[in-house]
C-alpha cells in the first residue's frame, strides 16, 4: 500500500483529508475524471465540494503528484504519477490503459529529442484509437 502522506510531503503538500481521499479514490479506480472522483468521494463524505476536489487535483498536478491524461472529445482523466508509460486511450468509451515503455522505445524517443536539440524533462505518450470492446459493438 502506498503511503500517500509521504508522497504529498515529498512534493511539498500537506496531507489533508481531501487530498488523501482523492489519492485513495484514484488508486482504487485507476484513471478518473474530476466528476467521477467527486462522485465517488461524495458517496462517503457528502460535505466535500466539487470546487475543493477540482482545486486540489489541479494543485497535485502542478506539484507532480497526479498526471492529467487528455481524452479527445471528453474530459481529462487523472492518475497518480508513476514511472513513464504509454497511455492507450479509446476515443469512443474513454477507457485508458497503461503500457510500459520498452528500452528500445526510450532509446528511439531520446534519439528524436537529440535530433531536435530538445533537452527532455519527461516523456508522455498518448495513443488514441478505438478499443476492441468498442470495435465489436
Amino acid at each position: 500500500m502506498t503511503d500517500y502522506s509521504l508522497l504529498l510531503r515529498e512534493n511539498d503538500l500537506k496531507a489533508t483529508f481531501q487530498r488523501m481521499q482523492i489519492l485513495e479514490t484514484i488508486s482504487k479506480f485507476g484513471h478518473l475524471t474530476i466528476d467521477s472522483i467527486y462522485t465517488e468521494i461524495s458517496k462517503v463524505h457528502s460535505s466535500i465540494s466539487l470546487a475543493t476536489i477540482y482545486k486540489n487535483i489541479l494543485m497535485m498536478v502542478d506539484r507532480g503528484v497526479l498526471t492529467e491524461v487528455p481524452i479527445i472529445g471528453k474530459k481529462s482523466k487523472y492518475e497518480i504519477k508513476k514511472d513513464e508509460h504509454i497511455h492507450l486511450i479509446c476515443i469512443s468509451c474513454g477507457d485508458v490503459h497503461d503500457k510500459s515503455f520498452k528500452d528500445r522505445t526510450i532509446e528511439y524517443i531520446d534519439s528524436i529529442s537529440d535530433d531536435f536539440l530538445l533537452s527532455t524533462t519527461h516523456r508522455e505518450i498518448n495513443l488514441y484509437g478505438v478499443c476492441n470492446r468498442c470495435n465489436n459493438i
